[in-house]
This record gives structure tokens, C-alpha cells and sequence, in this order.
């Protein structure tokens, strides 16, 4: 990835929702929630430090529902993170 985030930010891969309740109705996307959760794709310098854990590549986790700022690069979807603030827990 040629995004590198600065201080204590994380570059988070958007995890796409269910487009179908559990009936099978189909979701538009204007009714669709925001997702919460993503993988971590980038790691800034002192991110680990600053969340009081050992933040990696790879790891899935949750954040809050409208921290963050979004980017779309290379016809993907991310978020760009806090780690202090933004980052609610890590999925194991």
C-alpha cells in the first residue's frame, strides 16, 4: 500500500454489510448503516504506542460509527483513523 499514515493514525480497509436481511429482503444502499469494522491495510509511527496496544497490518477491528475520514484510492474505500479516539477494539 502507498498510503502512510502520520503520528498515531491507521489506514483502515472498509468491510463491506450484508445486502440482504437475515429474510432475504434486499437493502438499498440509502438504508444500509455505516459499517463498523475493517482491517487494518497501513500503521502510522507511534499509532501502537498511542492505543496502548500492539496495532498490525492485518488485524480486524471495530471503530466508531462516524470517527475518521474516508478516501477512496485505486477504486477502494478507507478510513483513516485515530487510534486513541477512533478505534473502539480489536477483533481476535
Amino acid at each position: 500500500m502507498n498510503i502512510k499514515p502520520l503520528g498515531d493514525r491507521v489506514v483502515v480497509k472498509v468491510m463491506d454489510t450484508e445486502e440482504r436481511t437475515e429474510s432475504g429482503i434486499v437493502l438499498p444502499d440509502t438504508a444500509k448503516e455505516r459499517p463498523q469494522q475493517g482491517k487494518i491495510v497501513a500503521v502510522g509511527p507511534s499509532a501502537s504506542e498511542k492505543a496502548g496496544i500492539d496495532l498490525k497490518e492485518g488485524d480486524r477491528v471495530i471503530y466508531s460509527k462516524y470517527g475518521g475520514t474516508e478516501i477512496k484510492y485505486e477504486g477502494e474505500e478507507y478510513l483513516i483513523l485515530n487510534c486513541e479516539n477512533d478505534i473502539l477494539a480489536v477483533i481476535s
